[in-house]
């Protein structure tokens, strides 16, 4: 198969992009904006298995260009993603969540492609107290980042229906795993617990999440491209419920130090309580999460310990101004 992957040098797409080679020996064109969170490094491995386009979504040029002499199907990862960064600055949430998805729906309908498969989130349902959300369940999103990732599913439900393009769409609980960029909480935390720096905790971290390892969402998502109903909406939850500070102290265990590392910082606005995703439909199509989260996480602090060469440019670099601003103080 010939497969887009748009947003394919970022976290969860680098991912689904090694998966799709390695196991698949499928063809990969890479679409990607190359932003902070897009790095090339994430790819390197695949060598001339994963051919680079550097562009955004947004973009038609770019975009035809990445489609070529075309492809079977396209799987959109590319986003604008930080719950944080969408509340200092939305626009460029809009821009890439939804202009792009359309620049990219429109690409697929006029070129023919077979398959559009849109990657999306749980966050989209907004926050949930006890049980867990349904492919029924109502949209109610609770922050610019969740608004522009709704808006960006409805125009790719709206294409199958006005103009049959076959689109499904996959909404991920909280992956984690190698290659994710350090303002997210897993690798922030660890990079932090590894040289000795304070882990920053919103509120009192309650806040619960369901986490999945990066590996088994990318299964999801080629069950979801080979057996999906065009479409349909598909969950794909992790097979672990945990708080933050659970996580935060598990990670202080990985890691060899204790609690006293934990600072406490005001809770950020709209900060959603819990979010909890039911997967009996993706789980009818033959996929079950492999990877628990004691193992999943054990996994990726010694990924982030033995690959210091990826994360030390990030460290010493822009993310170091961002994290002193956003966090009130400097990385150790």
């Amino acid at each position: 198969m010939k497969l887009l992957v748009c947003g394919g040098a970022g976290f969860i797409g680098s991912n689904f992009a090694r998966q799709r080679v390695n196991d698949h020996g499928d063809q990969v064109v890479v679409l990607d904006k190359l932003t902070y969170a897009g790095r090339p490094e994430s790819l390197q491995d695949l060598g001339d298995a994963a051919a680079l386009v550097h562009g955004a979504i947004e973009d038609p040029a770019k975009v035809a260009e990445a489609i070529g002499d075309g492809v079977d199907a396209i799987v959109n990862f590319a986003a604008e993603t930080h719950v944080d960064r969408s509340i200092s600055g939305p626009d460029a949430f809009v821009e890439t969540n939804v202009r792009g998805s359309l620049v990219l729906l429109e690409a697929a309908r006029e070129r023919g492609v077979k398959r559009y498969v849109q990657i999306s989130t749980d966050e989209v349902y907004g926050s949930i107290e006890e049980g867990s959300f349904t492919e029924e369940s109502p949209i109610v999103p609770s922050s610019p980042y969740s608004a522009s990732k709704a808006g960006g599913d409805l125009l790719v439900q709206s294409y199958f229906h006005t103009y049959g393009l076959e689109t499904v769409i996959c909404r991920g609980s909280n992956n984690y795993g190698p290659y994710q960029y350090p303002e997210k909480l897993i690798p922030l935390m660890v990079l932090n617990a590894l040289h000795g720096d304070k882990l920053p905790v919103y509120g009192d971290g309650l806040n619960v999440r369901n986490w999945l390892f990066v590996e088994d969402f990318g299964r999801g998502i080629s069950h979801v491209l080979a057996h999906g109903a065009p479409g349909e909406v598909y969950n794909v939850g992790g097979p672990s419920e945990c708080t933050n500070l659970e996580v935060v102290r598990e990670i202080l265990a990985h890691t060899g130090n204790d609690d006293s590392l934990i600072e406490y910082i005001t809770d950020r606005p709209g900060h959603d309580r819990r979010y909890s995703l039911g997967s009996e439909k993706v789980r009818a199509l033959g996929w079950e999460p492999r990877v628990d989260f004691t193992e999943g996480l054990k996994r990726t602090v010694d990924w982030y310990r033995d690959n210091s060469w990826w994360w030390e440019p990030i460290r010493s670099g822009e993310f170091r101004e961002y994290y002193e601003k956003h966090y009130g103080r400097a990385l150790g």
